[in-house]
């Protein structure tokens, strides 16, 4: 260690510091600085993107299959570069927006996400006050001491006396290696992950929103058709019970038949729960308590199927996704975290200055003669530290951490979009042959009836047929609000649009 270190007192004559005196201590540090213009550690460089071109190994049909029915249109997959950044308004439903917007602005969640935001920029900017400038601390100061000149071989009493003190205080350390640069890089680094973070939250809030919405109206369907259809058996029942009293039929067709009609009625209490639930999840979502939101009665033939969706390639997405732009920002902390370890182990500079007086009085502080100042410089180069190697070895180990967790998440992005293109296809597909068979249902329905009117078929014969079309409509219902929680799967998967608030800037 080297202390350089000089106090003086001025003379009487020179009362007063000179300009000259009073430029030497900046001129020292403008001089230390221009030495300081490294960093020590690796500079980060973007991960490159992904080398494939496609998200599936077998080609995906740029249009789907396509159902005569509702919510059953073939959907266009269109190159794209990004997304709409109200993404879910393509879905058609004036009480979905509404609902939306309401949540992004008082949705807890993000209310926590902008002040955890908020909280990382106001960490970076006190690193930055603390160590790329030079602190400057204002001091006075009284005292009461006694002095014995018998301790210094003198004669004399003891006698007490006061001294005053004040002055000026200025001290910084030298970045030579670039340590606090690479502390203020990292620092930047979490700050952008924390907004990076909160575009994924607004993502997120809106994707649950919208797929809750579709379950609302899926459930509301379901309960329809559920109720439509106990409505058949019961009348089904009720003709069964005359002709048992007829002797037309046996008491154990009746019986059978009330088992299959109970069966059916005890599911309606768990759609009628879980259709409930997503209304209490859609309160919560929107930031209110469940027994005051009035949550809006969603219905699919209130929605309307994208017949065009965005398709991003993967070299894109990676600098879309919040969650792959959020990894990559911890990925570039990780790396400024390892050049601060890194300039740990080189020389460390300390530079401070103070300029004062001193007085035996207070009305003698600021006279002549007691003006004091001094410069102070430290230079500390560890020798033996064996715990330094050790920090950057665990920075070096956590930086291949954060790479690694880079891959996952681009890994993880590209089988979501590859499972949500999938999903296209085949629940396309599938509601293609739902929908043949719900009309082959009706077609039957129609000719039993006639056959009814006819006289050459049982009035329980049209009250099967009817059944079976009921049943048919149940998962007709299902299949076209699949389709629709596939579109926005596929939105959120690819990044969904910039849905960054005002506040935030780009």
């Amino acid at each position: 260690m080297v202390h350089l270190d000089s106090i003086r007192r001025l003379p009487p004559e020179r009362g007063r510091v000179t300009a000259c005196a009073r430029c030497r201590p900046a001129l020292t540090l403008l001089m230390a600085a221009a030495l300081a213009a490294c960093s020590a550690g690796p500079d980060f460089r973007r991960p490159s993107p992904p080398a494939v071109s496609a998200y599936t190994a077998a080609p995906v049909p740029a249009v789907t299959a396509s159902a005569p029915t509702r919510l059953g249109a073939a959907q266009h997959l269109v190159a794209a570069t990004q997304v709409s950044a109200e993404w879910w308004r393509a879905l058609g439903n004036a009480d979905l927006d509404a609902w939306i917007d309401q949540a992004l602005i008082a949705s807890p969640t993000l209310a926590a996400a902008q002040a955890t935001l908020r909280q990382a920029r106001e960490l970076y900017a006190a690193q930055a006050g603390a160590t790329s400038y030079p602190q400057v601390d204002a001091s006075a100061g009284a005292s009461r001491q006694r002095m014995n000149p018998a301790a210094l071989g003198q004669a004399g009493a003891a006698r007490d006396f006061e001294l005053y003190n004040a002055g000026i205080g200025v001290r910084y350390r030298l970045d030579l290696a670039g340590g606090n640069r690479r502390a203020l890089e990292a620092l930047a680094a979490r700050s952008e992950y924390r907004r990076h973070e909160l575009d994924g939250a607004r993502l997120a809030l809106a994707a649950q929103i919208t797929s809750t919405a579709i379950t609302d109206a899926r459930l509301a369907g379901q309960i329809a058709a559920t109720e439509t259809q106990l409505q058949a058996q019961d009348e089904q029942m009720e003709v069964t019970r005359q002709r048992v009293a007829l002797g037309q039929a046996a008491a154990s067709e009746l019986l059978a038949l009330r088992a299959q009609t109970e069966q059916l009625r005890a599911t309606l209490p768990t759609l009628q729960k879980q259709r409930e639930q997503s209304e209490h999840l859609l309160a919560m979502l929107a930031g209110q308590a469940p027994g005051a939101a009035r949550v809006p009665a969603f219905t699919l033939d209130r929605f309307t199927l994208p017949a065009e969706l965005p398709l991003i390639v993967p070299s894109e997405l990676v600098r879309r996704r919040p969650d792959i732009r959020g990894a990559e920002a911890l990925l570039h902390a990780a790396n400024a975290d390892y050049g601060v370890a890194v300039a740990k182990l080189y020389p460390q500079i300390n530079l401070s200055a103070s300029l004062g007086s001193q007085a035996l009085s207070a009305g003698a502080l600021f006279g002549g003669g007691s003006a004091v100042w001094s410069l102070i410089g430290q230079l500390t180069q560890p020798l033996f530290n064996p715990g330094l190697p050790a920090e950057k070895r665990a920075s070096l180990a956590a930086l291949d951490a954060a790479a690694a967790n880079y891959r996952v998440v681009v890994l993880g992005a590209l089988r979501e979009v590859a499972d949500a293109l999938r999903a296209l296809d085949h629940d396309a597909q599938t509601l293609a042959s739902l929908a043949a068979a719900d009309t082959a249902a009706r077609a039957e329905l129609d000719s039993v009836r006639q056959q009814y009117a006819l006289g050459t078929a049982s009035y329980v014969q049209v009250l099967v047929a009817r059944q079976q079309t009921d049943q048919s409509r149940g998962g007709l219902v299902a299949a076209q609000a699949q389709r629709l929680t596939d579109s926005v799967a596929l939105l959120q998967a690819l990044g969904g649009g910039a849905t960054r608030g005002a506040d935030d800037p780009a």
